[in-house]
């Protein structure tokens, strides 16, 4: 029985997941004083603080402002509820104490349209979801206060068991002083780190741990890029009304991403996620820019840091058959980038041998299979959005070519991430005793570094820059530094591109890494990719500056972001998706879960599994 809040607009309540496909669920509602109700999709903006949640499910808590009105410009207000829940074996208990006028209640339902359905009989109620019998029980109803006792039993069980129901009523008298002593214990034996670090690993773990969903149609868990982040069920064009959310939204990078922030948690739980990201591939290899179950890109990707997650993971959390299981997805995904497609290489850049962003229109689905935003989009944009920088200002300077759909470029950030790609997957080989492959592996890494050492450095800048067809870009991103990662320039050429990540003019400052320039004229947007602060950008350069031995540079820019991070979060409770870089407020999404990467940073500095320094 997977238990938990793992249906997206589940912020307060549960889901019983018995099997794939089926199951039942619980969710609170909340009815002010005038009548207003609080359910679902409410709790979001309701939020005050994300509290611990044990990956075993031994706790959990959340606290939600009810004062708060249910929409984006809210702001916290006196008046909480504390959602506490606890699981021992075969039994759930969940308790719900609103410090607020109005009336508390929990509603049984079926998540994702499950066919099983509770049952009320005068002691509580019964459910029969695949081969259990459930059970809720509940403590004596009060106005401002809920609590219950889920248990099951297997249909199956021997004569003289007893009864879900049975057991439910047994455990309830005990429900506080279970719940009381499960957060007592989850305090005692979490992880943590103590010092500058402290409360860094907390903060990643229990962000990271709400936003661990279900697929409900295979029983998988996986890590979207929030729990609003799930894209609507594609329309059937005979609708009239908005259609509702997909079962399921899995983003490319944001996946590999929240593995390796899960393995501050979980290590089985980061594989699940990694695994579940592979898994939203197509048959042709490609991981795509977003699937869900019914709606996706199939047109395009997004980048490839699948095998670098892979193998920090194993180097932190091993896992043989994980990592047997993650590698012929992995393969394809990097075979995708360069298979033919009318006689070149799919993402074939200006240059032969380098790669440029793209999208494939013949496999764009039909209209009424796009979301509503991306109806419109033409190729500039969907290879904008393939690179997961979906407004990069560098975009700008590249013009869409029809003919072989990619920007007219050749990509500092994807020829960086195909070198690490492959340099990942040749260590991935020799661990699983591929030695051939390896081989082969790694000679295609020397030859494509060796074409962006020819082509894309440019000595007057001190850095790699964008390949156009009248010679290099003029602007500069911190996207220009992933060369770094990638093991691609020498010492001397990373000096150089170092002296310009210190300079005050360009990148350095109180609040950093900016996506762009600070002399660009896009920094002033501070809009998206135009100039903002990103997690998984600083998370990969600070990689690059620590390969390089420039650790006085990469201490600064981890303990930087995590700074930034946890003042935003305590000013707020929220974990956002990107930060001002000129004050150092958070913006975007209000909870985004790859937002403890920049914290993740800053742990590393305590404790690491390096590709390149070993543990």
């Amino acid at each position: 029985m997977r238990v938990g809040a793992l249906e997206a607009r589940r912020w307060a309540g549960l889901v019983f997941a018995a099997g794939p496909g089926d199951g039942i669920g619980l969710r609170l509602v909340f009815t002010t004083p005038s009548g207003d109700r609080r359910e679902l999709e409410d709790w979001y903006w309701m939020v005050s603080r994300v509290g611990p949640h044990a990956p075993d499910g031994s706790y959990a808590r959340m606290e939600f402002d009810l004062a708060a009105e249910p929409s984006p410009d809210s702001r916290p207000a006196e008046g909480t509820l504390i959602l506490e829940w606890s699981r021992r074996d075969d039994a759930v208990a969940l308790r719900a104490v609103a410090r607020a006028p109005g009336r508390v209640e929990l509603a049984g339902d079926d998540p994702w349209g499950w066919k099983t359905t509770w049952e009320e009989a005068s002691d509580g109620w019964r459910a029969a979801p695949g081969g259990v019998e459930m059970a809720a029980a509940f403590a004596p109803r009060a106005g401002d206060r809920v609590a219950t006792v889920v248990a099951w039993e297997s249909k199956e069980a021997p004569a003289g068991s007893a009864t879900a129901l049975n057991r439910a009523q047994r455990l309830l008298p005990k429900l506080d002083r279970w719940i009381d002593e499960a957060r007592a214990d989850w305090d005692r034996r979490r992880p943590r780190l103590s010092g500058t670090a402290e409360g860094l690993v907390e903060a990643v773990a229990d962000h990271l741990m709400w936003n661990v969903l279900l697929q409900p149609e295979t029983g998988r868990l996986y890590a979207p890029a929030g729990r609003r982040w799930i894209f609507p069920k594609p329309g059937d064009g005979a609708r009239e009304e908005p259609p509702g959310p997909d079962d399921w939204t899995v983003f490319g990078w944001d996946s590999f991403f929240n593995a390796l922030a899960l393995a501050t948690a979980s290590g089985r739980l980061a594989w699940d996620v990694l695994l579940a990201g592979l898994e939203s591939r197509y048959p042709n290899g490609n991981v795509p820019n977003w699937r869900s179950r019914l709606g996706g890109t199939p047109d395009r990707s997004q980048p490839p840091v699948g095998s670098f997650a892979a193998l920090k993971l194993h180097l932190a959390c091993p896992d043989a058959d994980a990592l047997a299981a993650a590698w012929p997805g992995l393969r394809a995904w990097n075979d995708w980038w360069v298979a033919d497609k009318d006689g070149r290489p799919r993402r074939e850049g200006l240059t032969p041998g380098l790669l440029a962003w793209g999208s494939d229109t013949a496999l764009v689905p039909e209209r009424d299979r796009l979301p509503e935003w991306e109806v419109a989009a033409g190729g500039h944009q969907r290879a904008a959005w393939e690179s997961g920088q979906d407004d990069l200002p560098l975009w700008e300077e590249a013009e869409w070519d029809p003919e072989r759909e990619v920007l007219a470029m050749s990509a500092v950030d994807l020829c960086s991430y195909r070198a690490l790609d492959l340099e990942c997957l040749a260590r991935i080989a020799r661990i699983l005793g591929d030695e051939p492959e390896a081989d082969r592996l790694e000679a295609e890494r020397r030859r494509l570094v060796a074409t962006m050492n020819r082509v894309l450095w440019s000595e007057a800048a001190g850095l790699y820059l964008d390949e156009l067809p009248g010679g290099h870009s003029p602007r500069v991103a911190a996207s220009n530094f992933l060369p770094l990662i990638a093991g691609v320039p020498s010492a001397r050429r990373a000096r150089r591109m170092v002296s310009m990540l210190r300079d005050p003019a360009r990148f350095r400052g109180e609040w950093m890494l900016p996506t762009i320039s600070r002399d660009d004229p896009a920094f002033e947007d501070q809009q998206y990719w135009r100039g903002s602060i990103w997690p998984p950008m600083n998370y990969l350069v600070l990689q690059g500056l620590r390969r390089y031995g420039f650790d006085e540079l990469a201490s600064e820019l981890a303990w930087k972001g995590a700074h930034m991070f946890l003042a935003d979060l305590r000013r707020t409770g929220f974990c956002r998706e990107n930060f001002d870089a000129r004050t150092g407020r958070g913006r975007g999404h209000r909870f985004q879960s790859w937002g403890p990467l920049f914290a993740l940073g800053a742990i590393e500095e305590s404790v690491d599994a390096c590709p390149w320094r070993g543990r």
